[in-house]
């Protein structure tokens, strides 16, 4: 129930979707004659529309994210039992349609992946996710695809372990915690975009992973902020789309107890 109510929730919940919705009630709102309400509404919908397209309010809500964990200081010293690599990078529907593996955002988890493998060539490789949040298909799971991808990038398909059943964070933690059962402080990497990785952390951690190790990827944002210009409508849009929804997840999963801290710490 909570896996349908957080996909159906935020198709009303995302910004670029809400605003829209906003303007369509405002400008039915004055067709119906309450002509001084839709224009206010159409007027704060269009207001925030320009602040998430052309701003730098996504690079403020997602700056907090992104810093807050950072790569290993000193990776050499680290001896790791596996690399867990959350999905969320490959269009299932996509791929399983034109047999080829076709990438989204994020693709560079991947490419992490495989360049981890080679660094610590004992350390096995967990890749985690199913159905990429479709609710109901015939599709290739994620995992399945993106183990093909890193053995033809040259990782032994004997080092490959794939979770194919989790259609979200928690699930990637739980799921992949059965499938490994990891020994209590075994290190383990955990690989995913910068901006996910607080709640992934935070999830993986009160699903029992005591020896978790951070390694974010796919950043988003630079250290400055440039408030005017610089990105497309579209990009803007996607990037409040992206934060806003990292927010709803951390405050939804630490109310149903998903996680061990509403911003959990390194």
């Amino acid at each position: 129930m909570f896996y349908v109510l957080s996909k159906v929730g935020f198709l009303f919940l995302r910004p670029s979707n809400a605003l829209l919705l906003a303007l369509l009630l405002g400008a039915g709102m004055r067709l119906l004659g309450w002509r001084r309400r839709g224009a206010e509404l159409i007027g704060i919908a269009l207001t925030l529309l320009v602040v998430c397209a052309w701003t730098g309010a996504p690079t403020l809500l997602l700056r907090p994210l992104e810093q807050r964990f950072s790569v290993p200081t000193n990776p050499d010293r680290l001896t790791p039992a596996g690399i867990l690599v959350l999905g969320g990078v490959v269009d299932t529907g996509l791929s399983t349609e034109r047999r080829s593996v076709e990438l989204i955002d994020g693709a560079e988890r991947l490419i992490a992946a495989a360049e981890l493998a080679r660094q610590y060539p004992s350390a096995r490789i967990l890749l985690s996710g199913g159905s990429n949040g479709a609710f109901e298909n015939d599709e290739l799971a994620e995992s399945a695809i993106a183990r093909d991808l890193l053995v033809e990038l040259g990782v032994s398909a004997e080092r490959i372990t794939i979770e194919d059943r989790s259609r979200n964070t928690r699930e990637n933690a739980i799921d992949s915690f059965a499938t490994v059962e990891p020994k209590p402080q075994e290190q383990w990497l955990l690989v995913t975009s910068a901006f996910h990785m607080p709640r992934a952390m935070g999830t993986f951690r009160a699903a029992g992973w005591s020896g978790v190790v951070a390694w974010p990827v796919d950043y988003r944002n630079g250290a400055s902020t440039d408030w005017l210009g610089g990105r497309t409508a579209a990009e803007g849009l996607t990037m409040t789309d992206m934060a806003v929804r990292e927010w709803i997840g951390l405050i939804a999963y630490r109310f149903a107890g998903y996680t061990d801290a509403l911003l959990p710490r390194p």
